[in-house]
Formats: C-alpha cells, structure tokens, sequence
C-alpha cells in the first residue's frame, strides 16, 4: 500500500505539472495571438491551407517585427525627449540651433543605425531651415517690385528674341517665327515697320551700333541686313475717364478698347528687300550680332559653325568651327572685338579677334546640358544659361570657375542682361521670367497676364496674336 500510494502520489504530481506546462502554452498562444493580431487571425482561419509548420514559422516572424518596432518606437521616444532637452538648454544659453550640435554626446553614442537615420533627418532639417533664414536675409534687402507697362501686339506667331535700338529714335524690334520682324514705339505700343524679306522664321534680331540698320538671322539659312527709316507717333494726352463716363454720356465697357485680334501690323510701312544677305551656312541661322563698329557681323547655325562677316561686302572673313552639336547663340563684346557662342554640346566658347592677324579661341566647360546662351554684361564679364537649370557669371580675367551661380527649378531659355542696372532677366521653361543681380541674388518674377500667349522653342507655334510685354522694375 505504501508503495501503490506513493506512485499515485507522483502521477497526479506529473499530470499536474502537465496541466500547468499545458495552461501556460495556452496562455502563452493567448498573448503571442493579442499581439499578432490579424496575422494569426488569418493564419488560424476556417479557410488556411498552411501546414501547421509554416503557419508557426510566419507566427514567430511576426512576433519578431513587431518586437522590432518596439524596440524603434521606444528608441526614437528616447531621442525625441534629448532633442527637446538639447533645445531647451541651448534656448536658455541664447544660443542658435546648429544642426552639428545634434551629432555629439549621448545622441552619437546610444543611437543605433535607426536612430542615426532619423538624426541626419533632424540635422538636414535645421540646416535647410537656417539656410533659409541666411537667404531670406540676403533678398529681402534689395527684392524689386515689377509692375506690367504695355503689351505690343502684331505677330501671329512665336516670338524669339526682343531688341532695343541704340541710336534715335530708340524703338523695340521682334524677331517672330511668322517670317517677319517688327519695329515698335516704345510708348504708345503701335507697329512703325514690318520686315518681311526672309522665307523663314525670324530668330533674332539686332540693332546697328550708330545707324538705322538691323540684322536678322533666320530658319532660312541667311542672316539679312535692312535699313529702317520710321518716326515716332507724337504720344497720345491721356483722357479724363471722368469726363469720357457718366451718367448721361455714353457707357464705357471693355468694348471700347481696340480689337486685341485686329492685325495691328497691316497697317505699317513693309520692308521687303535687304541691303545684304549674309550667305554662307548649311542649317538655320539661330543668331547673328554686330561687332563693335558695325562693319562686321557674326552668326551662328545649326551647321555647327559661325561665321563673321564684312557687312559692306558680305564676304565671310572667318568661319569659326570647333563645337560638336548644333550652336544655340552668340553674342558680341559692346566695346572690344570679342565674340562668344554656346552650343548643345555642353560648352560655350570665347572667339578673340583684337588681333587682325590671328584669332584665339577658349573652351568653356561649366555646364552638363545644352547651353543656351552667353551673352557679354558691363565690364569684364560673361553670363551663361543652359537646360540644366543653371545660370553661371564669369570673369573674362579669370574663367576658371564662376563667380556666382544661380540655380533655379527649370531649363534657362536666351537670357538677356540690363546693362544699365546690372540685372540679369531668366526666361524659363516653366513660362516664368525671374530677375537676378549680378552676385546671383533674386530680385523679382516678372508679372504674367491671362492674356498673353507663352511660347518655348519646344512648342509648335501657330496661335494668333502673341504679344510682348514690357515691365518696369523699381
């Protein structure tokens, strides 16, 4: 008996060890289910068609990742509240935040790779914010406010480049893609002339240094030479609208104005025939500008190339090789015999003809995508826009790197330079005109009306009645 009872004592001790291992998994099952949640919900579905070892391995991966992020969400409690206690006893030093503060002590040493992710975060994050302050300082201080003058309306089709006559009487000219050029007052905004000479869109257009002559390169493959006689219309009084409206006066609406679709051109002198046809490339002419004294004329084409001319003769002096892709400009020095080109292949290039003798060429290799334009400013200076969203200046005495780049948000069409106040004007593809100094600081974005037709060279042309627009700035 003693024996019997003993035995029966150590089998009801093991069942209960049992039952207990037994109630423990289940609790154990229970827990490990709370914290699954969906997975083993789905996983133990009516419907599963796991094996039994599969669904326990999944079950013990997401207990893992879910530990994981624990252990991530305790970690970044931890740093967030050293974060703020940084802050606050550097708010009491009356110091600024720097984002370099955020990378010593206890931040460097406890956090791991996780951790180290979000503090870069937060250090990219205060520096951006304080660059922003320094910026904001420096624009603020000289930003212009511009303000739409007059809109000249006339083509009917796109408009490539926009000149200013040097001698008097001082008009504008355009060079549009619908074969013509026109010559515009200033002030009261009407057409004095139409040239309609080339065959071809017109791409630009440049004025004579000291007479009424213009140069006009064209998709035709000639750049023209014609001369221009015009007089400026005596400028209008302005009415008095309280006189022009009353009550017992006729009533004035937007139905007074003139026709904005009427041909504003028709009406002009038209010049059909050039003075000289410079002829010499094998693909458009994208540009063409006069050499100090206008006895010579410089082009660029498509062909690769550019040429100088003597205009008297329109013999070519020099054609000027060396790029690998199409030219897309040039653009002459307004008081020394010096010419620069930009090209799709990447670089602009600095042609010197001050000796009669020989002419020396400089490569320039400071963008990654087409330049666009290079144009000469005041002084000693070269301003080069290309599509990859950057505007570089230079120095002519040292052109090893600029002295100020501007980085914008959008491919850089021709820019244009005002001498006078040493502003640059960016034409962007984005249909946006944005103002910067000559140190690269932000001036002002030109205003845009709703009825202004936007053309980009990559756009077809075709729509009527594009107008320039003219802004002040002050």
């Amino acid at each position: 008996m003693p024996t019997e009872s003993g035995s029966c004592s150590a089998a009801r001790q093991a069942k209960q060890k049992r039952k207990s291992h037994s109630l423990s998994i289940r609790r154990t099952n229970s827990s490990e289910q709370e914290r699954t949640g969906l997975p083993r919900d789905m996983l133990e579905g009516q419907d599963s068609k796991l094996p039994s070892s599969v669904r326990s391995t999944l079950l013990e991966l997401f207990g893992q990742i879910e530990r994981e992020f624990e252990n991530l969400y305790i970690e970044n409690l931890e740093l967030r509240r050293e974060v703020e206690t940084l802050n606050e006893r550097l708010a009491a030093e009356g110091q600024a935040i720097d984002g370099a503060e955020l990378s010593k002590g206890q931040l460097k040493t406890k956090a791991s790779h996780s951790t180290s992710q979000l503090s870069q975060k937060l250090k990219t994050t205060y520096k951006a914010s304080t660059s922003k302050i320094v910026s904001s300082f420096k624009t603020t201080t000289s930003r212009a406010v511009c303000q739409l003058v007059k809109e000249y309306i006339g083509h009917r089709d796109g408009i490539w480049d926009v000149s200013v006559a040097r001698t008097q009487p001082v008009v504008l000219g355009t060079a549009s893609a619908d074969h013509t050029a026109l010559l515009w007052s200033i002030e009261t905004g009407r057409s004095l002339a139409k040239y309609t000479g080339h065959v071809g869109s017109v791409n630009s257009i440049k004025f004579h240094p000291s007479e009424q002559l213009a140069l006009t390169a064209s998709g035709d493959q000639t750049a023209h030479v014609w001369r221009y006689a015009v007089q400026l219309p005596a400028p209008q009084p302005a009415a008095d609208s309280s006189q022009l409206c009353g009550e017992d006066e006729v009533e004035c609406s937007d139905k007074d104005e003139p026709d904005a679709d009427a041909d504003a051109s028709s009406d002009c002198p038209t010049i059909r025939a050039p003075l000289t046809s410079l002829k010499s490339h094998q693909g458009v002419v994208i540009a063409a500008d006069w050499l100090v004294g206008g006895k010579q004329a410089v082009t660029a084409s498509w062909d690769r190339t550019a040429n100088l001319y003597d205009v008297e003769t329109s013999e070519l002096v020099h054609s000027l090789t060396g790029h690998d892709q199409e030219l897309t400009h040039c653009c002459t020095h307004p008081t020394q015999r010096l010419v620069v080109t930009s090209s799709r292949d990447t670089t602009f290039r600095l042609w010197d003809f001050r000796d009669p003798s020989i002419h020396s060429v400089n490569v320039f290799q400071g963008h990654t995508d087409t330049v666009t334009s290079a144009v000469f400013t005041v002084g000693d200076n070269v301003v080069s826009g290309s599509d990859d969203r950057t505007v570089k200046v230079w120095d002519l005495k040292n052109m090893r790197s600029p002295i100020a780049t501007i980085r914008t948000d959008s491919a850089i069409n021709r820019i244009n330079v005002c001498v006078g106040q040493k502003i640059i004007a960016l034409p962007h593809d984005n249909r946006q005109v944005r103002l910067f100094d000559m140190s690269g600081v932000r001036l002002a974005r030109l205003p845009r009306s709703s009825r202004q037709a936007d053309f980009s060279p990559a756009e077809p042309p075709g729509k009527p009645q594009v107008t320039v627009q003219t802004a002040s700035t002050h």
